[in-house]
């Protein structure tokens, strides 16, 4: 006879999966905790904005890193001669992926209707696939785009910009 492992381990197992998995996030709080020096060398505004997720204009790197953490994609350059440094935010979201005919192809190909007429009636029909291969077809398609740049010169921030995600 097969022996099932109890419910208390199974429990244990989740539980400690989803330690794992959520000890790679980092939030504000988990940057301020990880910094607590650098945090408090910073100016009372300072620490209310970083607080609240927010940024300015002449904060410094560290802040920024506490409140938006840390970038995706860093860019350097020169702006007037003075070296800068621009860090982008990246999101990635999923998207279905779509085929020709007017339907997204799940297990059928629809909405694709057609009209006929057969001996003088009019009739609707659906055009199914009964051969649909779910690893045949590429799954829903992840889209990587910028939403928020912050750029520095000299370790202060010289401009940050939020940008709306094209659909």
């Amino acid at each position: 006879m097969k022996s099932r492992p109890a419910f208390s381990s199974v429990l244990l197992a989740c539980l400690a999966g989803s330690a794992l998995v959520l000890s790679g996030c980092s939030t504000i709080s988990s940057r301020i905790e990880e910094n607590r020096a650098e945090f408090e060398q910073l100016s009372p505004n300072d620490q209310a904005l970083v607080q609240q997720g927010k940024i300015r204009g002449g904060m410094s790197q560290q802040a920024v890193y506490f409140a938006w953490g840390r970038p995706q994609q860093k860019a350097v350059g020169e702006v007037h001669g003075v070296p800068t440094e621009t860090w982008v935010y990246l999101i990635a979201r999923t998207v279905p992926t779509y085929y020709g005919g007017g339907g997204f192809y799940g297990g059928f190909y629809g909405p694709v209707g057609y009209y006929g007429r057969h001996g003088g009636r009019r009739f609707y029909g659906a055009i199914y696939d009964p051969f649909y291969d779910p690893f045949y077809y590429p799954f829903a398609e992840t889209i990587t785009q910028p939403v928020k740049t912050v750029s520095f010169q000299r370790g202060k921030v010289i401009a940050f910009q939020y940008l709306s995600p094209a659909y």
